[in-house]
């Protein structure tokens, strides 16, 4: 594809003047030790608006998953959207994997921006990781939380009892960063609920192509150490007030691991499950996932049910 027209190159393109029209822009900031930080903030900020950061998930660069939420969010907030490192235009040569790195970087980052006071977070599948990690580390600057599939509160022992549809975190690795075209149709599969799967062979590997091979081996490492050695003992509890938001679906962290986290949460944490949904309900569903998420970071009453579509609040 390199000699023929890019889809993937044209939406790249386009999310990045939606952010722009927004009112964002891309800045980069260099944390020393080798780790430089990308994120879309606002032009100026303003101080009498809260800060709210979006934290994106496995997958290209933040762009890509936040394209439906920001020109609603931008309005109301001071928007901070970063690319994790290792994806997009942030990058490290240190040698650290974990999420607890990533929530170091990206508060480092905040911080930079003059950003890290009255956060609002909202991770999304990893994302959700690192913002649980910034949730419990840096409490006096995080006031809300909003993980959605996030599966924070799994253990090592759920792969080898059959809670996934994967057998090993080679297998996750594979299907999740995927690099042809079958994988990538697996991967749809995986979390859609009606996936599209008719799209050509050539047109799955240009979006590989183009954002599915940089910090491949090092994306991979993330998700081994996500998996390496994890105890729901071992999992702090976040004080902050939490909504977890579910694809009533999801294939890739069940629903079972949504119920999980409000029970090791208690009273601090609601859960909104969303029907016809799978994993990635940023896509499938961002109309009821925008109004949930912000009736939530605005004290606003929650949104009315008026079909069975709707997502559903769990006691």
């Amino acid at each position: 594809m390199s000699n023929c027209f890019s889809i993937a190159k044209a939406f790249e393109w386009y999310h990045r003047y939606s952010f722009q029209k927004a009112g964002l822009q891309s800045t980069t900031t260099d944390l020393g030790e080798g780790t430089v930080m990308h994120c879309w903030a606002p032009k100026a900020h303003d101080p009498s608006k809260p800060n709210l950061l979006l934290i994106h998930g496995m997958g290209a660069n933040a762009m890509w998953q936040w394209n439906h939420f920001i020109s609603h969010f931008v309005p109301q907030f001071n928007l901070y959207v970063p690319d994790l490192v290792f994806f997009g235009e942030s990058r490290s040569t240190r040698p650290e994997r974990s999420d607890a790195f990533q929530a170091q970087c990206v508060m480092g980052l905040m911080e930079a921006q003059g950003a890290s006071k009255n956060m609002r977070v909202v991770g999304i599948s990893y994302g959700g990781f690192v913002a649980y990690n910034m949730a419990t580390r840096f409490k006096e600057s995080v006031e809300r939380v909003v993980l959605c599939c996030t599966g924070v509160c799994m253990e090592d022992r759920d792969m080898e009892e059959g809670l996934f549809k994967v057998k090993s975190v080679d297998e996750a690795v594979s299907i999740l960063l995927p690099q042809n075209a079958d994988k990538m149709r697996e991967l749809l599969r995986l979390t859609f609920v009606k996936p599209h799967l008719k799209a050509p062979s050539c047109i799955l590997n240009d979006f590989i192509n183009v954002l599915g091979k940089e910090h491949y081996e090092e994306q991979k490492g993330l998700i081994h150490a996500l998996h390496k050695d994890r105890k729901l003992s071992d999992l702090p509890k976040i004080t902050q007030p939490s909504l977890l938001i579910w694809g009533e679906e999801d294939q890739v962290f069940p629903l079972e691991l949504a119920h999980r986290l409000k029970r090791h949460l208690g009273e601090n944490a609601e859960l909104v499950i969303i029907k016809n949904a799978g994993h990635a309900i940023n896509v499938e569903k961002p109309k009821e996932m925008f109004k949930h998420i912000e009736s939530f970071l605005m004290d606003l009453p929650p949104p009315k049910q008026h079909n069975h579509n709707n997502g559903h609040k769990v006691d």
